[in-house]
């Protein structure tokens, strides 16, 4: 499965991270709506990802809940019927929740930094390295320490689970 290293805080200053992600981005930003349901699953979390009307991707993900650097390995298939897909995963399994936001997305060199506005939490960043040929595990995860300490993300901000999670109150 691929893997990314995962890492997730509050932007206590929406405006000047984004500064200093724009300042340092090789490219971006593209800025997509999102709209996430998630559905019961006992070994990770599928959600559907409605990107348009007839655009949208499911994904399996498997990532501990920590706050820090986390491994996070998914699947994705795409699909041009996300509303029937979601009418359909909805009568198999419970829906346990659903995220909307606007996600503005740049990368820095091979690391994906997101950029989002979550409708009913606030402002949050997310940085994405991916682990391959070019970055074991542990290259990843001190790539995206590294990048939270140039960015001035303080650990006191880093977020422990899915937006999903911090929704229900969890």
């Amino acid at each position: 499965m691929p893997t990314n290293i995962e890492i997730k805080a509050r932007a206590g200053d929406p405006e000047g991270l984004r500064a200093a992600v724009v300042a340092m981005a090789d490219a971006g930003p593209d800025v997509v709506e999102q709209d996430d349901t998630f559905f019961a699953c006992p070994n990770g979390r599928v959600k559907l990802r409605v990107l348009g009307s007839a655009r949208g991707v499911l994904i399996f993900y498997r990532r501990a809940d920590d706050p820090g650097p986390a491994s996070s390995y998914y699947v994705c298939s795409e699909t041009s019927d996300p509303d029937g897909l979601r009418a359909v995963l909805a009568a198999a399994n419970d829906e346990t929740g659903r995220v909307r936001k606007r996600r503005t997305v740049y990368r820095i060199g091979r690391t994906r930094v997101h950029l989002d506005a979550v409708e009913g939490l606030g402002d949050f960043v997310e940085v994405e390295v991916p682990v391959d040929d070019a970055a074991t595990q542990d290259a990843a995860a001190a790539e995206a320490r590294r990048l939270l300490g140039v960015l001035g993300i303080d650990t006191s901000s880093l977020v422990e689970g899915a937006y999903v999670d911090l929704l229900a109150g969890d």
